[in-house]
């Protein structure tokens, strides 16, 4: 069963995509996959494991419907620039095509956290191969070359989402700063409250429990603006660590600025 926070991040990815007046594949495919009984199971068990087990912070539904949302917004916010995705630049593929591909990618890219934390993007790519192609035949029908295409840029999207492989498409190099983004206190909720002595990792929890708010908006110079608001400055070594690193190993980075400021403090621009 979807939590109220998953209810409440579903209706805005399906919100956002009905609001950007495509063909409609895009949202059969939105619907689709957040109703998906076997993408919800393995969500909810990859967090078990993230949480419970390894005491790391959310891995799960919450956090995958999340990176869907960023990564939308962030693909509208290209669109709006007259930035066109690689597919487009290519003529391999539509604008919808690309959001269809990083939407599957987000939902997808953290369930191999059901295996291991560990090389988990690539646990992720091969537990998502059939289950992407279950769900592009469902969207492209007989259209053999558009679904090998889209799972193609999916996969490349979940095995690059870590920075630690380089990605060549902006929609994967939006999809690993969609995850960056997500990194509020929300996220750290669980494990702050089960934790009972120090572990490995921790130092992620306690910076992402500083982290109040992220704000993804039009830019000033370039079309992405994200914002960071930190309550304390441990909250920097998620800037600085992981959101920064995530950053410059994306080909998303030319239009994004990044901004953080600690409560009462200066806005410091990093980007």
């Amino acid at each position: 069963m979807r939590s109220q926070k998953e209810i409440v991040l579903d209706t805005k990815i399906m919100d956002t995509l009905k609001g950007m007046n495509l063909s409609g594949k895009a949202v059969v495919a939105g619907k689709c996959i957040i109703q998906d009984e076997e993408i919800q199971a393995i969500q909810e068990y990859a967090n078990i494991v993230s949480i419970k087990r390894l005491n790391y912070n959310d891995h799960g539904p919450v956090h995958m419907r999340t990176v869907a949302l960023n990564g939308l917004i962030m693909l509208k916010l290209i669109r709006e620039a007259n930035i066109q995705t690689s597919l487009e630049r290519e003529e391999s593929g539509s604008f919808e095509d690309s959001l269809i591909a990083v939407l599957m990618a987000a939902f997808l890219h953290d369930i191999g956290m059901s295996v291991s934390r560990h090389d988990h993007e690539l646990h992720s790519a091969y537990i998502a191969y059939p289950i992407l192609d279950r769900f592009l035949q469902g969207v492209y029908g007989t259209d053999m070359q558009k679904r090998v295409t889209v799972r193609s840029l999916a996969l490349e999207g979940i095995s690059g989402h870590m920075g630690n492989r380089v990605v060549h498409s902006l929609e994967a190099g939006i999809l690993l700063v969609a995850d960056g983004c997500d990194m509020t206190k929300g996220r750290a909720r669980i494990p702050m409250a089960l934790s009972e002595a120090p572990k490995v990792g921790d130092i992620h929890k306690y910076s992402a429990s500083s982290i109040e708010e992220v704000r993804i908006s039009q830019g000033i110079e370039q079309p992405i603006r994200i914002d960071i608001l930190m309550s304390s400055e441990v909250g920097l070594f998620q800037v600085e660590e992981v959101l920064l690193g995530k950053i410059a190993a994306s080909t998303a980075k030319k239009y994004i600025e990044l901004y953080a400021r600690v409560h009462q403090g200066d806005t410091k621009r990093y980007l």
